[in-house]
């Protein structure tokens, strides 16, 4: 008997675009959770004459920029001469004419993959751009293009999509399964056996957690004095490490995309020694109005740094929170330390 496969997220995407292209796939996940890998591989299969992918991240500076890097990489055929702008206004238009009519040499469809999408906002800072990323929605699904999105923020996206077409289906980035981890370990380390369990505990099967940890066990020293798995993880915690490394950036790239940075890394704190509270306790422990830390609240879910349940609020990535824990201190901690927490927060798999 033949066991059912659900099919992987490169599938679900180009059954979509294939089967209805009218969908526009707006895949969103935390940081590191493979969403430009999958846009490059999307980008390989579709082939170079159907799909541009494009790094809105790195690109969207100002519209006149952003309008010759998206242009002059193109392997697409414009849909007119690109007019010389002499106004953002009139650089975004042309970038919204492009989006719209680009094609191939034959006519055909074009696909689009951008990455990181909400960037579009930055050009709202600009006269006449105010609703720069609705106009852009608007045009996309109106397109007879193809296009695959990206957001490192899922509550943004569900706001940006809320007034949007319905043609724009959010498709969320699945954690790596445990036959992935293993796979990734043996890539990095193939003489030795590692913890896959372990690693997919303290990672929650994202991938840049996956790969540090797996570097981290490449690196141990071998011989029959051979390092402990546990001790492996505690090492890979430590500062500078490199998963320590991933849980900083993430951290202080949030922050900066929200408002009230000190309140807020606060509160994270608060959360991190215990979790859930509800707002009353975080108000009580903050010192501050229950009003003023519901706005600090609101801006930490904005950018996905924590959810909310029932009233009760925790860390939307349970392994960020434990990096707040151990090194949101005076002193960066111990190995001892590490140790101790970092079995605490695998205590319902350690059994």
């Amino acid at each position: 008997m033949t066991t059912f496969q659900p099919p992987t997220i490169d599938q679900r995407i180009t059954a979509t675009l294939t089967g209805d292209p009218g969908r526009v796939p707006v895949v969103v996940g935390l940081c590191g959770a493979g969403r430009t890998s999958l846009l490059r591989r999307l980008a390989d299969a579709i082939g170079p004459l159907d799909a541009q992918y494009v790094n809105v991240e790195r690109t969207a500076t100002t519209p006149e920029r952003f309008l010759a890097a998206l242009t002059s990489a193109s392997p697409f055929v414009d849909p007119g001469s690109t007019p010389r702008v002499s106004s953002p206004r009139q650089a975004f238009d042309a970038v919204l004419a492009f989006f719209a009519a680009a094609h191939r040499a034959d006519n055909r469809p074009v696909t689009f993959l951008l990455d990181e999408v909400l960037e579009f906002r930055t050009f709202e800072s600009f006269p006449g751009l105010r609703r720069a990323l609705p106009e852009l929605l608007a045009v996309i699904a109106a397109s007879p293009n193809h296009f695959v999105l990206t957001s490192r923020f899922p509550t943004r996206v569900d706001r940006a999509l809320a007034g949007a077409s319905p043609q724009f289906s959010v498709v969320p980035m699945p954690a790596l399964a445990d036959i992935d981890v293993s796979r990734l370990i043996y890539e990095a380390a193939p003489r030795r056996d590692g913890p896959a369990w372990l690693v997919s505990a303290l990672s929650g099967g994202r991938p840049s957690y996956v790969r540090a940890i797996a570097d981290a066990i490449a690196s141990r020293p071998e011989g029959p004095g051979d390092v402990a798995p546990m001790d492996t993880l505690v090492a890979a915690l430590g500062p500078g490490a490199g998963l320590w490394s991933l849980c900083a950036f993430e951290y202080e790239m949030r922050l900066h995309r929200a408002r009230g940075y000190g309140a807020l890394k606060a509160i994270l704190e608060i959360l991190s020694e215990e979790e859930p509270l509800t707002l009353t306790d975080i108000s009580q422990r903050m010192g501050r109005t229950p009003g003023s830390t519901k706005d600090y609240l609101s801006w930490l879910e904005d950018v996905d740094l924590v959810s909310v349940q029932k009233k009760r609020y925790r860390f939307r990535d349970p392994l960020l929170r434990l990096w707040v824990r151990l090194h949101c201190h005076s002193a960066p901690p111990t190995a001892d330390a590490i140790g101790r927490e970092l079995r605490q927060f695998l205590e319902p798999q350690l059994g």
